[in-house]
């Protein structure tokens, strides 16, 4: 059996699996059922701030295992269902990060820095349609590559990286993102050094509580979700809700936001934006085959060359679509492209691979790693016949994106007419219940509201809080990447300075902060 025979089973196998029902006697397979319930589901969790793709996977993958079973006829539907949610929530977070300046996910922090502008210029249509525009090209360009080139990638990518050069390269994101974004680079690594400060407090890779003080609660570390959600949305509510009693009682009123103007996406516009959604797609594309990375650097990536190659009347940060689309093209395009490490080597890509993972573990039958790719002669390899299912369902959901994702990201333009008072006591009210649901704990819901007041004091100060919620989600990882290179190479405290590879990122690093603050006096 060869690899396009394979091919053709996989197709088979999403198409005519169980059907769930018939459309004009043209029965319906269960597993487009799933892929389209879990791309409606996702884009709901996506556009609603606090909650997000990995969220919905986390509390639908014990509800779905329970339904299906643990029958090989199981993982398609099931898989479908997650990779659907996978695609809805990647394009649902630009929502409120254009509307309301809440991102529904981390790595749509950086829409917020030119969609919101753009929705308080009457122009939350046309940022909506950039969003989703870039969003479903650049995932489609990443499903591309990874279709056609995951195993060739993946092995590369691990040949070339290693512990120190993996450590190296989060040194490098963190200095990048704290150089670019905001007024002042030496705020930027302030807030980064807080968010590894804060990340660091509990047990570490050692087993020992760190800065706990004795406490249990603070012995076990600050939930990820909890100090992300509280600095990114609570931190913007508080701000928005202090700057909404200052307009009152300077104009007795609360000011409404209008669209005015073109509102449509035009083809002069795709052609404007089209550089900069395919520098994006490339640059996502190749973070998400690098294992743990994650959308977060994509997007900063994005944005940062995205900036740099722009040329507009405007800058950056003051409502140009060009911004939005590097930032959505380059999260989006991690979707795809994070499936490369795990089919080729079962190493997750990110928090959403997490899950793909622990599914195919539960059920059984489907082990992701370098034999899912091997070719049995006169033999059919069944986990190669569930990676071409698996790909089959992605181009579903790709199809839907650009036709439902579409229909769903104009009618979204409706919500910005919802009074600002009632959205932020909605949003006040729904984000730590949503903290509640994933923790069951109301020490969780403290360290939001802890959290929270951090992120507005950060906005009070002018500390961008993208290089503090960054370098909590990269804390873990940078650790776990410096103990392994460590003890890999005998002990050596000179570890980032053994191979070119990890020099090169640590003088880039030093070299981005020192020119970036060189510039940013100049132009202060």
């Amino acid at each position: 059996m060869g690899v396009l025979d394979h091919v053709w089973l996989g197709v088979l196998a999403v198409f005519t699996a169980e059907p769930a029902f018939s459309i004009f006697g043209l029965p319906i397979s269960i597993t487009l059922v799933m892929v389209f319930s879990g791309f409606v589901g996702g884009i709901v969790v996506g556009a609603t701030p606090g909650l997000g793709g990995p969220f919905a996977m986390a509390v639908s993958l014990p509800i779905l295992i329970s339904v299906f079973g643990f029958t090989p006829d199981a993982l398609l539907p099931v898989l479908g269902f997650l990779v659907g949610i996978m695609k809805g929530s990647t394009i649902g977070g630009a929502v409120p990060a254009i509307l309301f300046n809440t991102p529904g996910t981390p790595d749509s922090v950086l829409t917020t820095f030119d969609g919101y502008p753009m929705t308080r210029n009457g122009q939350s249509g046309k940022a909506l349609r950039v969003a989703h525009f870039s969003s479903v090209t650049g995932d489609t360009f990443s499903d591309i590559v990874l279709i056609t080139s995951a195993p060739f990638l993946a092995i590369m990518v691990e040949r070339f990286l290693d512990f120190p050069e993996k450590a190296a390269l989060i040194i490098l994101s963190l200095a990048f993102i704290s150089a670019v974004v905001g007024r002042s680079v030496w705020k930027g690594i302030l807030g980064a050094l807080l968010g590894l400060f804060f990340a660091y407090i509990g047990t570490g890779e050692d087993g020992y509580p760190r800065l706990s003080m004795g406490s249990e609660e603070l012995g076990n570390g600050f939930p990820l979700v909890s100090a992300v959600v509280g600095v990114l949305i609570l931190g913007e509510v508080f701000k928005s809700m202090e700057d909404m009693w200052r307009e009152m009682r300077e104009r007795s009123e609360i000011t409404m936001i209008e669209e005015k103007g073109d509102n449509k996406l035009r083809l002069a516009d795709i052609r404007r934006i089209l550089p900069f959604v395919g520098l994006s797609a490339v640059i996502g594309t190749a973070i998400g085959a690098l294992p743990g990375i994650g959308s977060v650097l994509a997007a900063t990536l994005g944005y940062a060359s995205g900036k740099k190659m722009y040329k507009g009347d405007k800058s950056f940060g003051e409502g140009v679509p060009e911004g939005v689309a590097a930032t959505e093209a380059a999260n989006s395009s991690v979707a795809g492209a994070n499936l490369i490490p795990v089919l080729s080597l079962g190493i997750p890509g990110n928090v959403s691979a997490v899950f793909i993972i622990l599914a195919a573990e539960s059920i059984g039958g489907f082990n992701p790693g370098p034999t899912v790719f091997r070719v049995i002669p006169d033999q059919i390899n069944p986990e190669m016949v569930i990676v071409f299912g698996l790909f089959t369902t992605m181009i579903c959901a790709n199809i839907l994106n650009w036709t439902l994702g579409g229909i769903f990201m104009r009618a979204t333009g409706v919500m910005v007419k919802v009074p600002k008072q009632r959205l932020l006591a909605v949003v006040l009210l729904l984000t730590p219940t949503a903290i509640y649901v994933q923790n069951t704990d109301m020490f969780a819901i403290y360290f939001t509201l802890f959290f929270g007041f951090i992120g507005y004091l950060m906005r009070k100060l002018d500390i961008s809080v993208l290089p503090f919620v960054i370098a909590f989600i990269l804390a873990n990882r940078l650790e776990e990447a410096m103990r392994q290179a460590f003890s890999a190479t005998g002990g050596n405290p000179w570890f980032l300075f053994d191979s070119p590879i990890s020099i090169a990122f640590i003088a880039i690093a030093v070299i981005v902060v020192v020119f970036f603050a060189r510039n940013k006096k100049a132009l202060g």
